[in-house]
């Protein structure tokens, strides 16, 4: 809800400010629970909070002398309070968090490197069942194991279930192609369902052994093997009962591995949360076990005041953390939460079953918590050794280019094409916590006058770029913009900034490389100001190489990639009616893609399956 003046725009300076302001909206609020965003003269979110009494929670905010520091400046930069009024504090808590996430709060403790972890897929959208590795969105019809801390360790378990099982990972592109076993059958990793080496039932029963691992029944899944390699012995089937000894032998390995030192034996399934903060920055660390196996451990730095200790961090970063992902019965945690009851409500009604949340004081489950505290300890001692260098290095970079404050996120621009072919832009962005490649983003340049050049695509990239800024405000704005070029691609982009009316917000540095493109004698241009050069062995300048470096790797790295895409490209791909079916057909009869496109019309209708209207179709597809 809101009172009647915020359906303007949001006021300025000039209004009310901080309690006087915040005053004006207690009048209006409800005895009820609810979320309220609290936003600055310029729109910002400054942050985001949840009250099971709203009128209660936000009168606390015009008592300006009881809060902090920190709290004093937030309230005094408040100018305008939207709220939604939930059924319950529960409903508000899980608003507040995908808020947050979304918004990304100055005020608010936050989780800024929520990362996607990846499963693993057993698709169900074929006769014969892939088992991949999948990240993302799951709109796939299949089965998903997970969530996995790290590529490595669902890597590790697919390993295992090739090993031990023999299911295919090819795609069906490849499958459908086949006529005889690939190398993955002559290193038993696979069974060849796609030659008929093995019976579509009997895979099947195959795929249904490694859901069951995967499901944690790997016990009974072992006795039954012992039991069928016993009796394949007693038969003399010797290779039969080989190859059952080495399917044990690859499920024995992921409770002898590494890992398997601190799979869990009193519960199944269940996160183990803790959490160590020093200096001001604190570490999680979230073990995850599931079907009694450890699949990784994964630290996260969540964004906080000093003054919030570590039950703090952890409870806010526990409402943020399951927001997105499937939730364990047991979830332990190193700290006593705050907002536990609720939190516990939450991901219950969440997750539509009952979740605990507990903290253990002894046994197994304390010694795994254990565990995690010192891992938490030691990554955040490695960051902030980390972030120490690169907090210099940054004072630098803003002396350097005369800025007020250091450059929380910079923005680093290069293009990439040949001869004006698969032209890319990109940009790769760094700051205090060092590179941040999940906002690495690349655009594929649209316009075909700009493709051979730099300066169009520049403008091009920029453009598209700042204007997505200027709609939505819930996008982070860059403190310094570096772009790879001279005085002319500083030209493109100072005219894309001013016409879109934001040249004054951001610094524009273009770096222009050396005399015969020598590292360490570049040259720096800025607007009003002379062009300059920096001591050979300059951090600063070291830094900002890197910098440059980077997007150049980004950049050339993806355009590489699609041109080696489309080198690779069948030219039978792109024709109507031809699937992998008349593809393969044609494949076999002519021999290669090229002999398809030579052919005669009577030479492509003599082939099985291919219609005399096909035929003409295809002769006109390469004509054409």
């Amino acid at each position: 809800m809101k009172p009647p003046e915020s359906n303007a725009k949001p006021e300025r300076r000039s209004a009310k400010t901080g309690p006087d302001r915040i005053k004006q909206y207690v009048k209006r609020l409800p005895n009820k629970p609810g979320v309220y965003r609290m936003t600055d003269e310029h729109g910002t979110v400054l942050y985001v909070g949840k009250a099971k009494d709203l009128k209660k929670r936000v009168t606390a905010y015009t008592k300006y002398d009881r809060h902090p520091t920190r709290l004093r400046r937030m309230i005094r930069a408040t100018t305008n309070m939207e709220f939604v009024v939930t059924v319950s504090e529960v409903e508000a808590l899980l608003l507040e968090a995908q808020l947050i996430k979304k918004l990304k709060p100055r005020y608010n403790i936050l989780l800024r490197d929520d990362k996607s972890f990846p499963y693993i897929l057993v698709r169900k959208d074929h006769p014969a069942a892939q088992v991949v590795k999948h990240r993302g969105a799951k709109r796939i019809k299949g089965d998903y194991y997970g969530p996995f801390a790290s590529a490595h360790a669902v890597n590790r378990t697919l390993d295992t279930l090739q090993r031990a099982f023999r299911l295919r990972n090819c795609s069906d592109n490849i499958y459908e192609s086949r006529t005889r076993p690939c190398l993955q059958y002559q290193i038993k990793r696979c069974s060849a369902p796609c030659t008929g080496v093995i019976t579509l039932d009997d895979y099947d029963k195959l795929v249904t052994d490694a859901e069951d691992f995967l499901k944690g029944r790997s016990e009974a899944l072992r006795e039954r093997l012992q039991g069928d390699m016993q009796t394949a012995s007693k038969a003399m089937q010797f290779e039969k009962a080989a190859e059952l000894r080495d399917r044990l032998h690859a499920l024995a390995r992921i409770s002898t591995g590494s890992l398997g030192k601190i799979n869990p034996r009193t519960f199944s399934d269940g996160d183990v949360i803790a959490v160590h903060t020093d200096g001001g920055q604190s570490c999680v660390q979230v073990f995850f076990f599931r079907a009694g196996q450890n699949w990784g451990n994964s630290a996260h730095f969540p964004r906080h005041e000093k003054d919030q200790g570590p039950a703090e961090v952890l409870d806010a970063f526990m409402a943020q953390f399951y927001t997105d992902k499937p939730i364990p019965k047991n979830i332990f945690v190193s700290h006593d939460l705050p907002s536990h009851d609720l939190i516990q409500r939450a991901l219950s009604e969440r997750a539509d079953r009952v979740i605990q949340i507990t903290r253990p004081q002894r046994g197994e489950k304390k010694a795994l918590l254990d565990t995690a505290r010192r891992n938490a300890q030691e990554a955040l001692g490695r960051r902030m050794a980390e972030t120490k260098n690169q907090a210099k290095l940054l004072e630098d970079v803003r002396d350097l280019f005369g800025m007020e404050d250091l450059p929380h996120r910079i923005e680093v621009y290069d293009n990439s094409h040949n001869q004006g072919s698969n032209a890319i832009g990109a940009f790769i962005v760094a700051g205090p916590d060092g590179f941040r490649k999940r906002d690495y983003r690349t655009f594929n340049i649209k316009a075909a006058d700009v493709t051979n050049d730099d300066f169009g695509m520049m403008r091009e990239v920029l453009s598209r770029r700042f204007s997505r800024l200027v709609k939505d405000d819930t996008l982070e704005w860059p403190d310094l913009l570096l772009i790879d070029g001279g005085k002319g691609q500083l030209s493109a982009v100072t005219g894309v900034l001013d016409e879109l009316g934001v040249l004054g917000r951001i610094t524009l540095v273009a770096i222009a490389k050396g005399p015969d493109r020598n590292a360490g004698r570049e040259t720096f241009y800025m607007n009003d100001r002379d062009p300059f050069t920096l001591p050979p062995r300059s951090p600063a300048l070291y830094y900002l190489q890197r910098l440059r470096d980077e997007a150049h790797r980004f950049a050339i790295g993806t355009h590489r990639a699609r041109r080696k895409k489309d080198m690779k490209a069948n030219p039978l791909d792109g024709i109507p009616g031809v699937g992998p079916g008349r593809k393969r057909a044609l494949l076999a009869h002519f021999g290669s893609a090229k002999a398809v496109k030579n052919a005669a019309l009577d030479d492509l209708s003599r082939v099985e399956g291919i219609s005399q209207k096909l035929a003409q179709q295809i002769h006109d597809y390469f004509l054409g």
